[in-house]
């Protein structure tokens, strides 16, 4: 129900408008109590280490009393709309995602208290008229307990609107809290670890999971058997578009059995084993670098982990630098006998040891030895000046389609 009062007297609307002038600057002191003051509300001492929400709390409330002062500079003691503003929206889902509820919307009154005070403080100096003061407040105190009230009223409302969306939702309210994690942001443990029904402690390696031409509950069967193998009572998933998958297994070592590695439809990027709330997130970005850059390559390999591709992830973006640099490097090798290329490369990983290259490729150490030397013939530059360069072309060109 809306509720009015009566319009200002002529002297009580130039007494407001006077006070008013007395604080269009108010001094740092002030802003900094009433700013202190909201943050007293319930439980918003969660967020204090976190500089975007604590600078977009300040925002709203020094807004709000911008609001409130300009708008009665126009209209002394009326009601005062209520300020909406993209940042406002922002700052409640923010506030959802981390679990917070209309219960901080009390940081409102707790600043509205100081406000009350400072305005009183200033209404006594311009003026010593008791029956003109009295006017005065009683105006102002039913013009600000109105803002306040539709304030708190309109951002009750938004705040149902966020818990609902979250709420029908379990994949949004994962993605919400993984976003948080992944954005380093403080959401404390515990509630993080509530959201999401998985334990962040103890050792993390995330997978990503792309269906490039199956249907998506194949990439759910897939953490199963991934699950089986590695003998796993536990995973998340976030479900993080149509044809994709973010999955974190609570191990240090994953194995991709040879079932898995020859899937059809399907591409799993592995990140690097890691540890606690840091592991969680590097591996991840780790796996979407490794998803990233096979992509990019075009390859079609099913499998492929952060460790094979972090060099040709480093070397660049654009798909047709890294085919020049493997042309260039390699020359006539690059489209000679593949077993050529596969011999040198393994060499290489072998620290250019030809008997346990002969050993990994399942062949004869001499075999090794004359086709290292007939892969050395076709490189355009001596392999005794280039080797870092073939090395990392070789490593590239395995992955290409």
């Amino acid at each position: 129900m809306d509720i009015t009062w009566d319009e200002p007297s002529p002297a009580a609307a130039a007494l407001i408008v006077e006070a008013l002038a007395q604080i269009v600057d108010p001094p740092q002191g002030w802003m900094d109590e009433f700013n202190w003051a909201a943050l007293q509300g319930v439980r918003l001492d969660e967020i204090v280490d976190d500089a975007v929400l604590m600078d977009a709390l300040r925002s709203t409330n020094e807004g709000n009393l911008e609001q409130w002062a300009q708008h009665n500079l126009v209209a002394p003691g009326a009601r005062v709309p209520v300020r909406v503003v993209d940042d406002g929206t922002e700052m409640v889902r923010e506030m959802v995602r981390r679990g917070l509820d209309a219960g901080m919307l009390d940081a409102f009154r707790t600043a509205q208290a100081v406000a009350w005070r400072r305005w009183m403080e200033v209404c006594f100096s311009v003026t010593d008229d008791v029956a003109l003061l009295h006017e005065v407040l009683d105006l102002t105190s039913q013009s600000i307990s109105a803002f306040v009230d539709d304030t708190v009223a309109a951002l009750a409302d938004q705040i149902d609107v966020a818990r609902a969306q979250l709420a029908g939702d379990t994949h949004a309210e994962r993605r919400a809290a993984v976003a948080l994690i992944l954005e380093g942001a403080p959401i404390a443990q515990a509630r993080a670890e509530a959201q999401l029904h998985y334990r962040l402690a103890g050792p993390q390696i995330a997978v990503v999971l792309t269906a490039t031409t199956a249907a998506m509950s194949r990439l759910e069967e897939l953490c199963d058997e991934i699950m089986s193998a590695n003998r796993l009572s536990m995973r998340l998933n976030v479900l993080a578009g149509a044809d994709r998958l973010w999955v974190w297994f609570p191990t240090g070592a994953l194995d991709i059995g040879p079932a898995l590695e020859g899937v059809e439809g399907v591409r799993i990027a592995i990140g690097q084993p890691g540890h606690g709330r840091e592991g969680f997130r590097r591996s991840h970005f780790q796996a979407l670098a490794a998803n990233q850059t096979v992509t990019r390559l075009g390859s079609t390999r099913t499998v492929v982990r952060y460790d094979d591709l972090a060099l040709i992830g480093a070397m660049s973006d654009d798909r047709a630098v890294v085919d020049d640099f493997v042309s260039e490097t390699l020359g006539e090798l690059a489209t000679a006998d593949p077993e050529l290329r596969e011999c040198l490369r393994v060499w290489f990983a072998e620290r250019c040891n030809s008997t346990t290259t002969a050993t990994r490729l399942y062949t004869h150490r001499n075999t090794v030895v004359r086709r290292v030397a007939r892969a050395s013939e076709l490189l355009p530059v001596p392999l005794s000046h280039n080797a870092i360069s073939v090395a990392a072309a070789l490593e590239v060109l395995q992955w290409l389609p």
